[in-house]
């Protein structure tokens, strides 16, 4: 089994190009933690203010230790210091993957 987090995230367009260097932290940091499968921030095309975040991780405990990790109050810190709102992330639990043809 794995856990996807998916959701959304918004930021003030114009705080997005000083918000990147900590998204890249924090995309570096999480990557590298035990049981992160994918971690990925995306800006939504159609709306810039928009984030679209996709994660995949191992299971529960690997989550826990998630958001217990040091760079995770950076990472708030610099959510609160540029505008980010709305969050909005929900955690599906899967039993299977299949490639789509």
């Amino acid at each position: 089994m794995s856990i996807i987090i998916a959701g959304t995230v918004r930021v003030p367009p114009e705080a997005l190009a000083s918000l990147k260097p900590h998204q890249l932290a924090m995309l570096a940091a999480s990557r590298a933690e035990d049981g992160c499968l994918t971690y990925s921030y995306g800006v939504d095309v159609a709306d810039p203010g928009l984030i679209r975040v996709f994660e995949v991780w191992r299971d529960q405990a690997a989550i826990d230790a998630h958001f217990k990790a040091p760079h995770m109050a950076v990472w708030r810190a610099a959510c609160a210091e540029h505008g980010v709102s709305e969050r909005k992330l929900f955690a599906y639990e899967t039993a299977s993957e299949r490639a789509l043809a």
